[in-house]
This record gives C-alpha cells, sequence and structure tokens, in this order.
C-alpha cells in the first residue's frame, strides 16, 4: 500500500510506492481552492509543508471564496492564482512549474444543471479537458481529478465498488462522467499520470446551504422547527471533509492509484429523513419535517440510493475514514453543527431561501 490509515494533522508517513514526500514536492496546483472541499484541502495542504498554488474563480470583487476566511498563516502561505477553469490559456498558466494538480473546480449543484447544462459541459468536461491537456504539454507528475458519487446513479449493487455501472440521472452527473472519461482517456492514450478520486456525499463547515445537511442546520440555528426538505427516504453515505481531503492527499502521492478510479466514503448508509432527525438531536431541539416540492427531483432522477464500497482506496493508499459508521457520522454532525451554530460563519446563508 501507499500509506497509513486515515486521519486528519501531519506530515505523510513513509509507505512503499510512494512517488514522492512532501520534502520534495515542487509545488501543488488545487483548482476549486475557494470552495468547500478545496478550501479545507488547501489548509491541510499548507500545514502539512507544501507549496500550494490555489486556484480560485477570477470575479471583480477579488473575493478567494472560502480562502478569504482562512487563518493568516495558511493564507500567507498560499501562491493564489484567479482564473477561469474553462479557458485553457489561463489553465496552462497556472500550472506551469507545478508537479501535482488537484482538480476540485467544477458546478456541482444538481438542480442548477437542469436548466443550464450547457455551463456544465463547459466547465465541467471542457475545463478538465483544460487540466489534462495542459499536464501532458507540461510533463507534470500527477493529477487527481474529482469525481463524485452521482455518476453510479441509484445503486444497482451496494456497496458500490468501482466497477460500479456508471449512470447519469442529471445532467451535472453526466458531465462528470464525461470528465472522468476525458481524464481516464489521456492516461489510456498518452500515459497522463491521472487518478480519479471519487467522494461520496461530503460534509462538514463551509459546505453550501443547498446541500442537505447545512440545510438542516441552518434552519434550526435560524430558530426553525419546521424544516423545509425534498425527499426523505434517499440514502447517502456522508464523508466528513476532512477525510476526504485526507484521501486526495494519499491518493497524490501513490504510484499504485494511476490510472485508477477510487471511492472515498464512509462505508454507512442513512436515509435524509434519518439524517435530519440527527441534526436535530445533536443540536438539542425537536423538529418537524415539511415536504417542499421545489426540492423534489423529477422522479427518474433521483438517486434513491449511495453506500460506498472503499477497500479500494484501503487497499491502494491506507485510507479509511476517521469519522466512519454511525458513530463517526454522529461526531462529525456534532463538529458540522457547532461550526455554523456561530452566527459569524452562518452569516452569509440565506437559510430562509431555497439554494439551487
Amino acid at each position: 500500500t501507499c500509506g497509513g490509515g486515515g486521519g486528519w494533522a501531519g506530515p505523510l508517513p513513509p509507505a512503499e510506492n510512494t512517488r514522492t514526500d512532501r520534502s520534495i514536492v515542487a509545488r501543488i496546483l488545487v483548482t476549486g481552492a475557494d470552495g468547500f472541499i478545496g478550501s479545507h484541502l488547501v489548509e491541510r495542504l499548507v500545514r502539512d509543508g507544501h507549496d500550494v498554488r490555489a486556484f480560485v474563480f477570477y470575479n471583480s470583487f477579488s473575493s478567494w471564496g472560502w480562502l478569504d476566511s482562512a487563518p493568516k498563516e495558511i493564507v500567507d502561505g498560499l501562491d493564489v492564482f484567479p482564473g477561469d477553469v474553462r479557458d485553457p490559456n489561463g489553465v496552462r498558466t497556472a500550472m506551469k512549474g507545478c508537479d501535482i494538480v488537484l482538480h476540485l473546480a467544477a458546478l456541482i449543484a444538481i438542480p442548477f444543471s437542469y436548466h443550464s447544462p450547457d455551463s456544465y459541459v463547459d466547465t465541467n468536461v471542457k475545463g478538465t479537458l483544460n487540466i489534462v491537456q495542459a499536464a501532458r504539454d507540461l510533463d507534470v507528475s500527477r493529477v487527481i481529478v474529482t469525481s463524485t458519487s452521482e455518476v453510479y446513479g441509484t445503486a444497482q449493487f451496494v456497496p458500490i465498488t468501482e466497477d460500479h455501472p456508471l449512470v447519469g440521472q442529471s445532467p451535472y452527473s453526466a458531465t462528470k462522467i464525461g470528465a472522468d472519461q476525458i481524464a481516464l482517456s489521456f492516461h489510456k492514450a498518452f500515459g497522463t499520470p491521472v487518478v480519479a478520486l471519487r467522494p461520496f456525499n461530503t460534509y462538514g463547515p463551509r459546505q453550501s446551504a443547498r446541500a442537505v445537511i447545512p440545510t438542516v442546520i441552518t434552519q434550526i440555528a435560524a430558530g426553525k422547527r419546521r424544516i423545509r426538505l425534498g425527499a426523505l427516504s434517499p440514502t447517502r453515505d456522508f464523508t466528513l471533509v476532512t477525510d476526504t481531503a485526507d484521501g486526495f492527499v494519499r491518493a497524490m502521492t501513490c504510484d499504485a492509484a494511476i490510472g485508477e478510479v477510487v471511492n472515498i466514503g464512509s462505508g454507512f448508509e442513512i436515509s435524509i429523513g434519518d439524517t435530519a432527525a440527527l441534526i436535530a438531536e445533536a443540536m438539542g431541539v425537536e423538529i418537524e419535517i415539511e415536504t417542499d416540492e421545489v426540492r423534489m427531483r423529477p422522479e427518474k432522477s433521483e438517486v434513491e440510493r449511495l453506500f460506498a464500497g472503499t477497500e479500494k482506496a484501503e487497499k491502494l493508499f491506507g485510507w479509511s475514514p476517521a469519522h466512519g459508521g454511525r458513530e463517526g457520522f454522529k461526531r462529525g454532525l456534532a463538529l458540522t453543527a457547532e461550526w455554523f451554530s456561530d452566527p459569524a460563519n452562518r452569516s452569509g446563508y440565506k437559510h430562509d431561501v431555497y439554494n439551487i
């Protein structure tokens, strides 16, 4: 294997089949560094001593997203590059001098993909093509492409292994299937050192309120006890963001993972309804759930069941979730609820507006 068990703090352990270690990494580019998972990953990498270039989405406000609220010692350790993954010239410029690329930039909101699918093709498919094309030309040593459990559609068997059929049940998932296949084709055709890391439903501090866990927490924190949700019966495999970030860190130094698709998940499934009940328990309140039709997916687009098989991640690079199983999920929910319960942290959230 390429590493030890899951965890959050500290450098990578010495390991067999490890291409490099933190002492000889020249530079790591993280696209989507301004987002939820990306900002947590950037913090992890800087604390581990890596030289990090943070690719953030260019905007006229000069906002770096969640990196704007990162600790000073993190920001001081970054080379921030504002750009757009849809632009091949900017991508190539950002990647120059980088040894490893962790590609997280994407459009991910499923409801938004129903009415603006073109933007998902441009960002997710063409953006990934720009990354792997530049990686090929610049001889980058490793590219980790971020996939998603949504590419599997409703589970045909559980736990879902990497051999599960791919079924696009939304324009979003279809573009992520396309992005995965573009990246993997570059490995097969040109030997580009690509890994497709496939996180299941990541949650934690800073997640968008379009996702179910922040939706419930922010409504409760705002004093509501009648919580508006969509479908309650689908099950999900929720993974704390620090565990997901640890998967990236381990995968990026593992030669055995090149050319592979690897799941990252908690190995535990729970319904949306039961998740809401656990959140209420963690926050010490009683709630009633009100079905909000606008939050419902079209019937054939709803993914009814997701439950990750993670044996491959453990075998290849020693990854396992530090917050796995029901008890781990409860600990992760408590940490997440604590963060969102701080008014300063949720000041930018609109709990009373359904954000697609």
